[in-house]
This record gives structure tokens, C-alpha cells and sequence, in this order.
């Protein structure tokens, strides 16, 4: 791992960081190990899992694809393990079936909203959707992320929206300044060209990607910020929404203790 950047190489996957190190307002820190997103698991190398379970300390595993990203896809290899493994799907494919496009969150299918990248809210409001469809989801795998006896890693597709969503809303919780959690989402950019690449021919994305440039998605700034501001005008914050999924203090202290040094 970089300790500088938190950037994680394996093997198998492209956008695998630590959040450990980041600020809280507090004068705190994120753990090390404790929290880590990443981009899908599925092509993980047998070195890359031993580094994952003795190296880092992985307990558990939080997918928040889809049903039907999961059985297009396959199990992968950190299923033979005994790490414990959490679904927590953002989308309703359990009671409809879900496009690619839709497990992508690509904003040109979303009539609604038009086919222009440059509608700025559309991702913001996308995200928080995941809060306002899939609640049981979103609240979930926060619950597994302050119950992990060791490290968690988040992960869906392109490790970007879902994951980018759970991600903020831990660090808000844990006290970690708007500006830094904004700043980690949009690190994801660094390596946007390398995650659509993976994905570019593997079902069920392939054909949600043909003909579209990597600029439609790109994270940008703006699109946290609108979630963060939202969540604070709407709820009180991230802990607020929480709250209102029926979280109480003690959760709620749970997951800063979990989170923070």
C-alpha cells in the first residue's frame, strides 16, 4: 500500500484504497485497515487474496451490487474464504429486472433527467436515491462496517457511486470535514480510464458502455458536495438520516469508535 495515498495495488483490481490516515474535525484520524473501498472483487489473484486476509485483516465484505450483477459475474475468490460476506444491493433487481446501464448509474438512460452529462444535479440526486429507494441497503452496510471485527471493504462495480456513497456517509459520521470526504470521492478519477477498461467486456456492462467517453464518468466535486449539502439540509446530516432508519446514539458512537483513532 502507498501510506502517502492509500492506494492499494493488486492484482485484480484497479481502484482498492484505505480510507485510514484521512482527518476528523476532532483532531482525529480514520484507522488504518478499518474501512476500504474498492472496485468489484471478482478477479482477484491468489496473491492478492492472501494479502487481503493476513496482510490487512479483512473480516468482512460488503457487495452492494445488484442481483444481477452478482449472478452474471459469478462468486469470486474471496467467497472461499472465511471471510464474512454481506449483500446489501442498491437496486430493486430482486423485485425487477436492472439494465447495466442502471447498475452503471449512467445518466443518459435516465429520461427523466435528458441524456446530457452536463445536468449537474443528476448524479447528486442518482446518490441520493440509493438513500431514498434502498434505505435497508445504504443503513446496512454501514451497520457491518461499525460491527467488523477487522478491516471492511466496500465494493461494487466500478467502486465510484454506490461505494462512494456508503463510503461518505461513514466519514461524515466518524466527524471527517466535508472538503476531505469530498476530496476522496474525486480521487476516483485517477483512475477512471483503468476501471472502465475492466469493465468495457464484462456482462452486464459491455453494453452500457460501447460509444460513450470516460468523461460521463468522471466523479466531480460538485456532485458530492450537492450530497453532503443535501443531507445536511434535509436530515441534519448523515447522522440524522441515520437516525431516522431507526439508529440510535449508541450505533451511532459505534461506528465513530470503530472508525477513528
Amino acid at each position: 500500500m502507498d501510506a502517502h495515498s492509500g492506494w492499494i495495488t493488486l492484482d485484480g483490481v484497479v481502484n482498492m484504497r484505505d480510507l485510514g490516515g484521512l482527518p476528523t474535525r476532532d483532531g482525529g484520524r480514520i484507522a488504518p485497515r478499518r474501512l476500504i473501498r474498492s472496485d468489484n472483487l471478482q478477479d482477484l489473484s491468489e496473491t492478492d487474496v492472501r494479502h487481503l486476509v493476513t496482510e490487512l485483516g479483512i473480516s468482512d465484505v460488503i457487495d452492494l451490487r445488484s442481483h444481477t450483477e452478482r449472478t452474471l459475474t459469478g462468486p469470486g475468490p474471496l467467497t472461499e474464504t472465511d471471510l464474512t460476506h454481506h449483500h446489501h444491493s442498491f437496486l430493486r433487481d430482486d423485485v425487477r429486472e436492472v439494465t447495466a446501464q442502471e447498475a452503471l448509474a449512467m445518466p443518459w438512460v435516465n429520461t427523466q433527467h435528458g441524456a446530457d452529462r452536463s445536468e449537474e444535479n443528476y448524479w447528486a440526486e442518482h446518490y441520493l436515491g440509493y438513500l431514498a429507494h434502498r434505505p435497508d441497503s445504504v443503513a446496512g452496510a454501514l451497520d457491518v462496517i461499525s460491527r467488523s471485527t477487522g478491516g471492511a471493504v466496500v465494493h461494487c462495480a466500478a467502486g465510484k457511486d454506490r461505494t462512494g456513497t456508503v463510503v461518505a456517509l461513514a466519514l461524515a459520521v466518524a466527524g471527517v470535514p466535508d472538503e476531505v470526504i469530498i476530496e476522496d470521492y474525486t480521487r476516483t478519477a485517477e483512475r477512471i480510464e483503468q476501471i472502465i477498461e475492466r469493465l468495457r467486456d464484462v456482462e452486464p456492462y459491455r453494453a452500457g458502455l460501447v460509444g460513450r467517453s470516460i468523461d460521463e464518468q468522471t466523479p466531480q466535486p460538485e456532485t458530492m458536495e450537492r450530497i453532503l449539502s443535501a443531507l445536511d439540509a434535509r436530515h441534519g446530516g448523515a447522522a440524522g438520516w441515520l437516525v431516522e432508519q431507526g439508529w440510535d446514539e449508541g450505533d451511532l458512537e459505534r461506528l465513530r469508535v470503530r472508525l477513528t483513532v
